[in-house]
């Protein structure tokens, strides 16, 4: 079955689990070794949406820290921070909301606009998935024989 994805690290892929898409299976992985997609969607003025910043997102959900999503993702703090300033700065409402750490802790967490931005994303991955799982078989048949 055909697959795409984004995710290298088990531990975020357990998390986020397999989605469907029609007849299409959707495994997170960083560098896919199977049939699939990995999908950058580029919009107006630039910005850039793809797996990487989703996958950030992403853990950033999970983990309630931009410094724990990036050491989660081994990305760096610097990093980690650069693209959520560069997203919460490319979009009309920030994607992601931190509190300074201190005695009650600090963190960060998406937004309602950043759930909506990382659904939207997602369904767009999930829909050229779908759209292009015929012509990927095709080209997959191509393929000369693994040795």
């Amino acid at each position: 079955m055909p697959t795409t994805g984004c995710f290298r690290r088990a531990s975020l892929s357990e998390s986020v689990g397999l989605r469907r898409a029609g007849n299409l299976t959707i495994v997170k992985l960083r560098h896919p070794d199977r049939l699939g997609l990995h999908l950058r969607v580029v919009l107006r003025g630039g910005v850039v949406m793809g797996p990487g910043r989703a996958e950030l997102l992403e853990a950033i959900r999970q983990h309630g820290s931009i410094s724990a999503a990036g050491r989660a993702l081994d990305m760096s703090y610097k990093r980690a921070w650069d693209l959520i300033e560069a997203l919460n700065a490319s979009f009309r409402e920030p994607l992601v909301e931190t509190a300074r750490g201190g005695a009650s802790g600090g963190g960060a967490q998406l937004t309602r606009t950043g759930e909506t931005v990382l659904e939207l994303y997602h369904r767009v991955e999930a829909a050229a998935s779908a759209s292009a799982a015929a012509e990927l078989t095709l080209l997959d048949d191509l393929l000369a024989a693994k040795k």
